[in-house]
């Protein structure tokens, strides 16, 4: 039954009713069904038509629940300060028998604890969180404001720093691991220790810290080892940064243009979120009919404002209208799960054109430039608005399909999870191998659409084609020149890589010395915590995304400037007649050794 407060003392119905005190019964009637109104019925029958409890315990409320209030004295299990309590029917019971009805509450009760734990943390750091976030932006901006003017050095500097922050990340795990030797309860296994709420226990782990050095070791080699068979290609890639850098310089509006998208898809979120809270709080309360013996009524919803008038109790007297579950038995309940998978459905829908509508617009601010004969004085007066109104006049539609094709594979994902989850209790091997290679196979298929609709949307900015054609050409075009994409465009996006890599480790760092009071000057500044990973982690993430937002943009304007070169190269010959539309520099370093740059 639902209950507005917990019982907060033992008491029996037999002792309530035999009170002198009316208020003891007034108060018994809490804890019985709605309905139950006679006060003066005989407890015999109150009991045998289950009207009442026999007896009620002091109890707490956890995860919306009323569990019996168990603590530990002197290693003596006590509910209420006793340890023994009448069942109701006249026997004398131990309070450890209550302690089955509180099995595995402790685990919600530690999760509540480390939710609240962590909830303090935010209320005393955020401010500081937020200082750390601003630091990652200025940083950013910074660094993407030196790449425009010293890009080749930036680059370099950018792969130095990198290595550095891992080598001093191997050095710290390193130093921790040697500090913790000999110290008792150190040498425990992660597997003996098992999930622990207090995550400070693996702090003090050697395991831990040698986990994080050996990860920590395998990236510092894999980068060092990309660097040294990527060194020629790291000098083109360069040239490709500095002509995106030179791009960027003419559009500086699109550095803030993340901003806009970021807007949009919050919206959406919200919208989307909304929605599934407003589905999901819209059932209702069923109540169904409960009997020990046979009745044909059994199962049957029922009302309990008229059960007790109804034909139900006279066929079958011991039958009760009980709470069965919140839901509803209409059509549009037993349909819910289709809704929310349709919000789904349209929350992905939507993203993706966001994210469609930011990425034309960019291309098309960038190609603005490429196709300038003359740069920057044949470029438009605004080029980032100019592409952005096209795209919302000309080609909301091929949008709208080429985000419609993806969201139909993100929501297949999400179903084949959704069954992947429905079948982890049946012990059907066929079944979870078939779904683990669709599940894969979706995966697979989402990231190729994910590339297609990138270059489609370049081409639809470029050409101003419809998607099934723009994404074709773009294939196609892509192919043509499968070399100059596997080595250039995806040596850009590891230098990018790096750069997001060392502002996050950069600020990362900053975040656990401040956090963990090692920072002399600002010792006594920073907030008392019980989990300075809760803010570091929070810094780390935000870093990241704040990073990503920036360079996604200089992601953006290389990917359509490879494609404008591509393209150039088919429709040109570099002939006075045809000449390139590339700008000396980068004709000087792409067109090395193999076709004349135009003079």
């Amino acid at each position: 039954i639902c209950v507005s407060k917990c019982p907060d003392r033992f008491l029996t119905y037999l002792t309530a009713y035999a009170s002198p005190s009316r208020s003891e019964l007034e108060y018994y009637r809490n804890f019985c069904i709605p309905e139950f109104q006679n006060l003066q019925k005989p407890p015999m029958e109150v009991l045998k038509d289950k009207e009442c409890p026999a007896m009620i315990i002091p109890s707490t409320p956890l995860a919306r629940r009323c569990f019996p209030a168990i603590q530990a004295k002197k290693g003596v299990i006590m509910v209420g300060n006793k340890t023994t309590y009448d069942d109701g029917h006249g026997h004398q019971k131990n309070v450890t028998e209550l302690l089955e009805g509180a099995k595995k509450a402790n685990v919600v009760l530690e999760a509540r604890q480390l939710a609240m734990k962590i909830f303090e943390d935010y209320t005393v750091s955020w401010y500081w969180i937020i200082i750390g976030l601003v630091i990652a932006m200025v940083a950013s901006l910074i660094f993407i404001v030196l790449l425009r003017f010293l890009a080749g050095i930036m680059v370099w500097v950018m792969i130095v720093l990198v290595i550095l922050v891992l080598g001093y990340g191997i050095f710290h795990c390193y130093m921790e691991y040697a500090k913790l030797k000999g110290e008792a309860g150190s040498d425990v296994s992660l597997t003996d220790l098992g999930f622990q709420t207090d995550l400070r226990v693996y702090l003090h782990l050697r395991q831990t810290w040698l986990a994080f050095m050996i990860i920590l070791c395998v990236v510092e080699v894999v980068i060092i080892l990309l660097l040294i068979f990527l060194r020629k290609r790291i000098l083109i890639a360069i040239a490709l940064i500095k002509e995106a850098s030179r791009a960027i310089g003419h559009v500086m509006s699109s550095l803030l243009f993340p901003l806009c998208t970021f807007f949009l898809l919050c919206l959406c979120i919200a919208y989307w979120a909304s929605t599934a809270v407003f589905l999901s709080t819209s059932n209702e309360a069923v109540y169904k009919v409960f009997n020990e013996t046979a009745c044909q009524f059994s199962g049957q919803t029922c009302r309990p404002e008229t059960f007790n008038t109804s034909n139900v109790t006279k066929l079958c007297p011991d039958a009760q209208c009980l709470f069965a579950f919140y839901g509803g038995e209409t059509a549009y309940h037993k349909y819910l799960i289709v809704l929310q998978f349709f919000n789904v459905f349209m929350f992905f829908w939507l993203a993706n054109f966001v994210i469609a509508l930011g990425q034309v617009a960019l291309a098309g601010a960038f190609a603005s430039y490429y196709w300038a004969f003359k740069k920057p004085e044949d470029m438009p007066a605004f080029p980032l608005f100019s592409a952005f109104g096209r795209a919302l006049r000309y080609h909301t539609g091929s949008l709208a399909f080429g985000s419609l094709i993806l969201a139909i594979v993100q929501v297949i994902r999400v179903i084949l999870e959704y069954l992947d989850h429905r079948l982890k209790a049946a012990d059907n091997k066929f079944a979870k191998f078939l779904l683990s290679c669709l599940k894969c196979c979706f995966w697979c298929l989402e990231k190729f659409l994910k590339f297609l609709n990138r270059n489609a949307y370049i081409m639809i900015a470029i050409y101003g084609t419809n998607f099934c054609t723009s994404a074709r050409n773009a294939f196609f075009l892509l192919m043509r020149n499968i070399i100059r994409v596997a080595v250039l465009d995806k040596v850009t996006d590891f230098l990018f890589f790096l750069g997001k890599l060392l502002i996050v480790g950069s600020v990362g760092i900053l975040a656990f010395f401040f956090f963990t009071h090692r920072i002399k000057l600002v010792q006594d500044t920073a907030p008392p915590l019980n989990y300075y990973w809760v803010p570091i982690l929070t810094v780390i993430v935000g870093s990241y995304l704040i990073a990503h937002g920036f360079f996604s943009v200089y992601g953006m304007c290389v990917d359509t400037l490879f494609l404008c070169f591509c393209e150039d190269l088919e429709r040109n010959d570099g002939s006075p007649e045809r000449p390139y539309y590339m700008s000396p520099e980068l004709s000087q370093i792409l067109l090395k050794g193999n076709l004349e740059p135009s003079k």
